[in-house]
């Protein structure tokens, strides 16, 4: 009795695999190019920060953003992908474990800033007193909400890119890599679409393009990076809230400047607390972003086997 033949059948699944593999990577370069693509269908001759071109890009990311969940929904069908969530579920909008979700990956991410923080506190005449009542100041939070940049940076900037880059892009990763590769690979789309800039700075002539490169190279270095964090974040959670807070909150700090800590005359208190605000984080980094305080995860369930890394 001849036993079935199974080759052609096996290859043919691995070719589908691959295909969908492709399928997925050009989803996610589409949704990248549509994001910084919108940026430009208006032409202006202003820079970037005048409010009427911070208005009208504004109002093309989000339509983007909103978009994303067309693209995705389409993926999954054209994949074949069931699951028992919905798609906006699988993006990280959901009610269940929202709270823990908005809350601990901050305490975490400014953990990871208590040098800075600390820095802050002590350049501040009135100390930590001070940067509370910074903190609390209702006129100054007015000023903020009318101003156009600070909204581009605090929450326009955040809600898309973390909407667009981790809500959609991971959904569609994670059954052709895996979770864990998923982290790595997602954040790649996010720091090549920051090259962007160089089309602005070039068009402003401000500086040499060997200089535009480096400062290009190392954006591309930082936002990778914090993409892989933001992308390790939603994984674990599940939620799209503690990404955009975490993303909110590191705009609002900008990159550690060691330099001025190096040189500050209270330094070694500084470099302690950063050297703290790192071990910290470290220590806390699995625990505050454990699956179990968030419930289910849905985009869990698209690995194979379902949920085995997450």
């Amino acid at each position: 009795m001849l036993e079935p033949e199974h080759g052609p059948v096996i290859q043919e699944e691995v070719e589908h695999s691959h295909v969908r593999c492709w399928v997925c990577v050009l989803s996610c370069l589409l949704l990248a190019c549509l994001y910084v693509g919108s940026l430009y269908i208006w032409r202006s001759s202003l820079p970037r920060d005048h409010p009427s071109v911070i208005k009208r890009r504004s109002a093309s990311v989000l339509l983007v953003s909103a978009l994303s969940p067309v693209v995705v929904k389409a993926w999954m069908l054209w994949a074949d992908i069931r699951v028992n969530a919905f798609v906006l579920e699988l993006m990280g909008v959901r009610l269940e474990g929202l709270v823990p979700a908005a809350f601990l990956p901050l305490i975490l991410t400014m953990a990871f800033y208590l040098g800075p923080l600390v820095h802050s506190a002590m350049d501040n005449p009135k100390g930590f007193s001070g940067e509370l009542q910074s903190l609390l100041d209702v006129q100054a939070w007015r000023w903020c909400v009318r101003d156009a940049v600070w909204l581009r940076n605090q929450l326009v900037a955040p809600v898309t890119e973390e909407l667009v880059f981790r809500g959609a892009m991971l959904p569609m990763l994670v059954p052709c890599t895996g979770p864990t590769a998923a982290i790595f690979i997602a954040p790649l789309f996010f720091g090549v679409a920051h090259f962007h800039h160089i089309i602005e700075q070039r068009r402003l002539h401000k500086d040499s393009m060997s200089i535009i490169l480096m400062v290009s190279g190392t954006q591309f270095l930082y936002t990778t990076l914090f993409g892989a964090f933001t992308a390790f974040i939603f994984m674990r959670t599940g939620h799209v809230v503690g990404p955009v807070v975490c993303h909110a909150f590191c705009n609002s700090q900008g990159l550690p400047d060691l330099t001025s800590a190096l040189q500050h005359p209270q330094k070694s208190a500084i470099l302690l607390s950063y050297l703290m605000g790192l071990l910290l984080f470290l220590v806390l980094l699995f625990p505050l972003t454990d699956p179990f305080l968030y419930g289910f995860i849905p985009v869990c369930s698209l690995s194979a086997p379902a949920g085995s890394a997450c």
